[in-house]
Parts: structure tokens; C-alpha cells; sequence
């Protein structure tokens, strides 16, 4: 008599490991996202987690990260569960089909993830500078994902399954430095040689990058020129790394990264330094914090330190 071979507890359990942590994934993610659309800050027991999430890094343009990361967790909940709604007695062929599918696709998500998240915590510890607990978490759970659908069956064709990651690998590598390009791309001008304006010598709190960042996506721009002091104190105000994010027009020719052409253009309505544009109108002179949240409808954390 032959005895039947008993299936490892791990392919039993793995889809059902993999849809509890995908799960907790969804909520944690989901949580940033709201906070990041709200109160700009989250409950951690360092402030890391806040600069984090309101770098400039923490968005696709206008989409946060975290709502990216939720709708892949969310994904993979639903993939690790299919087979689970169909009768593998009543409907073996679809069952069948539905293992190896989304098995495949598992494999491709998962991988993309832990490499996203590798890119992600390079950017939080070499570039933000700053340790976020959420962000640690979700990497991990990236990896225990991977690491569940790697033992998590057997696979047959090990050769077809090394070429697909490597080709996950390189797809989401190019993806991740592109995107690394645009979120840290100050603007749209070309670095050209000129006078380089005093140094901002603040740092920015969660609450000045988060305004400077609503700033720039509603298309507000700041005009001013290397000298003018009023423009400096602007800049003071938003602190060295929310200054960065801030569109700002230098228009003296002779300033470094001048856009004098673009300030003539708007010279009718820029009368000195620094003027703001928002949503159409112009501001003249130094604006307080409070005062440009006010004019540009922003609605996040207003704990404004400098």
C-alpha cells in the first residue's frame, strides 16, 4: 500500500498567514493615508514618524505612498483568499486555475514590494535621516509576504520563477530611482551657475513641510531675488528643508538658477520681494505661515515652530 504523502503545514496555512498580515498591512497603511490627508501627524513615539511621512518623499505627486502600499496589501488579501471561495469538489478545474494564477501574481507583487521597500528604507535613513516605526513595520511585512510565497507551495519550474523576479527586480528598480528623481527634483529649472543667496540656517517642523508641500501642489509661487532680506526671512520662516520644496522664481539674472524671463512675464503684478501667487492672486511682502495657509486653503497641522 502506498502511503499518501501529508501536505506541509506551510502550504496548508500560508495563504491564510499571508492574508492576516496583508490585512494588518491594509490598516496600517490606510491609517497614514488618512493622517496624511488630515492632521499631517501620526501617533509615534518619536517625531520621525511625522517628518517621514510629510517628506517629500512621501508622495507619487499628489498621491501618497501609503495609499499605494494600502491598495497593494489590499491586492494581496484578496489574491491569498480566491482559491479559499471556490469548492475545489464542485469546481476543481477554476479552483485549480485560481492557485496557479494568482500564485504567480503573489510572487510578482510581494517581490516588487520588498524591492520598493528596500528603496524606501534607503531614502528614510540616507536621505530623510529620520527612524519611522510604520515604515520599518511595513517593510517587514513585505518580507514575511515574499518569504510566505516563496515556502509557502512547490514550486515547479524554479528556472521560470528566478527569470520573472529578476525581471520584477529590474522593472521596480527603474521605477523606484525614477521616482526618486522626480520626488526629489526641486523643480522644473536647470542648475546654472549665478549668485548664491544667504543660507537658511532653521530646520522645518512636520508642519512647515506639509504646508510647503501643499503650496507647490496647488501651484503657488514665491518671486524674490538672491539679495532682497525680506525674502531670506521668508525662507527662515519655512525652515532650509520646507524651502527646498517651495516653488520659488529667482528673478535676478545674476542669481544662481535665475527664471528672469518667467518674472518679467509676471511683472505687471510683482512689484517687489519676495510676492506670492496663489491660485491667481498676488501677495506682496513677507507672509506669516498662518497667513499663507489661510490664502491657499490649506487644512493640515498648524504648529508652526520658526
Amino acid at each position: 500500500m502506498i502511503r499518501r504523502r501529508s501536505t506541509p503545514w506551510i502550504h496548508r496555512w500560508s495563504r491564510t498567514v499571508m492574508a492576516a498580515i496583508a490585512a494588518i498591512g491594509v490598516v496600517e497603511t490606510a491609517y497614514l493615508t488618512i493622517a496624511k490627508f488630515t492632521t499631517g501627524s501620526v501617533i509615534c513615539p518619536t517625531s520621525g514618524c511625522d517628518k517621514v511621512l510629510n517628506s517629500p518623499y512621501a508622495t507619487v505627486g499628489t498621491v501618497p505612498l501609503s495609499l499605494l502600499g494600502c491598495l497593494a496589501y489590499l491586492s494581496i488579501v484578496i489574491l491569498a483568499l480566491a482559491p479559499k471561495g471556490v469548492n475545489p469538489n464542485t469546481n476543481k478545474g477554476l479552483h485549480s486555475q485560481l492557485e496557479k494564477n494568482t500564485w504567480q501574481a503573489l510572487f510578482i507583487i510581494t517581490a516588487a514590494m520588498v524591492i520598493f521597500s528596500s528603496y524606501l528604507m534607503y531614502l528614510m535613513a540616507f536621505e530623510v535621516q529620520e527612524l519611522c516605526i510604520y515604515c520599518i513595520t511595513s517593510a517587514l511585512f513585505s518580507l514575511s509576504l515574499f518569504v510566505l510565497v516563496l515556502v509557502g507551495r512547490e514550486w515547479e519550474d524554479i528556472g521560470q520563477l528566478v527569470f520573472t523576479g529578476i525581471l520584477v527586480a529590474m522593472v521596480s528598480s527603474i521605477g523606484a530611482l525614477g521616482l526618486y528623481n522626480s520626488v526629489n527634483s526641486p523643480g522644473p529649472t536647470v542648475s546654472t551657475p549665478g549668485i548664491v543667496p544667504p543660507a537658511v540656517t532653521t530646520t522645518s517642523g512636520p508642519a512647515q513641510i506639509a504646508l510647503a508641500r501643499h503650496l507647490r501642489q496647488i501651484g503657488a509661487k514665491e518671486y524674490g531675488a538672491y539679495w532682497c532680506p525680506h525674502c531670506h526671512d521668508q525662507k527662515i520662516l519655512f525652515g532650509k528643508e520646507a524651502a527646498k520644496i517651495i516653488d520659488y522664481f529667482e528673478c535676478d539674472p545674476r542669481g544662481q538658477n535665475s527664471r528672469a524671463e518667467i518674472c518679467q512675464a509676471a511683472a505687471a503684478n510683482v512689484k517687489g520681494f519676495p510676492t506670492w501667487e496663489i491660485n491667481g492672486q498676488f501677495y506682496a511682502g513677507t507672509q506669516s505661515l498662518d497667513k499663507l495657509a489661510d490664502l491657499s486653503g490649506y487644512t493640515g497641522p498648524r504648529n508652526f515652530q520658526n
